[in-house]
């Protein structure tokens, strides 16, 4: 090249292939090809990233653990998604009209083969669901009005976050996408597969391998945590929120159970206080409520109460 005159960048392909570019040449063993192949499908020859089976084994869980905590992070810090009221509750506990349905089906049931004890059972059980099927009604508006806190719906300072599933978590959601909110939904992944409700924003959906992941993340940004009736789901999120906040592992945040007469039956707290196996102090961790605004008013007083901002700037 003459003296001052500078390359013109490479081509993307090259005129004239590397060596090594073909698995063989005229003139080599005539079996190379062969035994290259066998290398290329070779396990090991796999990059790593792309190696399901790698990825799947018990050394490398400590990496399956980051990324299911990563992916969810880097999405939810990309939405703005700062604070959060986390909603839980029986998924079971249906609209009105569709548990109305459950106990009409329930009844016709009953009346084709009235000797039957799993259709009186099933429709004891249908009718008590029914009852509850209010909360449906009161998670959907306690939705709705944090969907309406802080500047608006588009505002995503505090947000809903459910588990991602039906019944009161879809109602929750479904508060929040009725005033045009985002909202989010942690699913889990389960040997029989749960759809996520409809009303989560698609975009804050994640779906976890692990439940500790999960759990991580719904109290990560947590400004509170309502839980409504509900089973072992609901159960094991209330229990684990109270113990960390009894230990101060985080910091406290107001905890509502929704539906007392429910509760005081489900949990019997003056029973562990009065065996000595939490303090009086450890009762008070948490208070009930019957309805969406009194939920909502309590967790924006405990905060002030508690010389905080429910909608911090941070």
């Amino acid at each position: 090249m003459s003296k001052g005159r500078w390359p013109v960048p490479p081509p993307p392909s090259r005129a004239v292939p590397l060596p090594g570019q073909q698995p063989s040449l005229p003139g080599q063993d005539p079996d190379t090809p062969i035994r290259v192949q066998a290398i290329v499908d070779s396990p090991s020859y796999r990059i790593a990233d792309q190696d399901a089976d790698f990825l799947s084994l018990e050394d490398t869980r400590g990496l399956r653990l980051h990324v299911d905590y990563l992916k969810p992070e880097l999405l939810l810090r990309e939405h703005g998604i700062r604070h959060t009221i986390v909603v839980f509750g029986g998924t079971r506990i249906s609209e009105p009209a569709a548990a109305a349905r459950e106990v009409a089906a329930c009844r016709a049931a009953l009346a084709v083969d009235p000797g039957k004890p799993e259709c009186q059972r099933a429709l004891e059980i249908a009718e008590r669901r029914a009852a509850k099927s209010h909360y449906y009604g009161v998670a959907r508006e306690l939705g709705r009005l944090v969907g309406d806190s802080g500047d608006g719906p588009r505002d995503c300072g505090v947000v809903v976050m459910t588990g991602g599933g039906p019944g009161i978590m879809e109602a929750a959601n479904r508060g929040a996408f009725d005033a045009g909110a985002e909202s989010v939904g942690l699913n889990i992944k389960l040997p029989r597969e749960q759809f996520p409700n409809s009303y989560i924003t698609p975009q804050l959906c994640f779906q976890f391998h692990y439940f500790a992941m999960r759990k991580l993340h719904f109290l990560q940004r947590a400004r509170a945590l309502v839980a409504f009736p509900g089973g072992y789901g609901t159960l094991d999120e209330l229990f684990e929120t109270l113990t960390l906040v009894q230990t101060r592992k985080i910091q406290p945040v107001p905890v509502v159970l929704v539906g007392e007469d429910y509760w005081r039956r489900a949990v019997d707290f003056d029973f562990l206080v009065e065996e000595g196996v939490i303090d009086p102090e450890d009762r008070d961790l948490f208070w009930y409520a019957e309805t969406a605004q009194e939920v909502w008013d309590g967790i924006q007083e405990w905060h002030r109460a508690n010389g905080g901002d429910l909608f911090p700037c941070g």
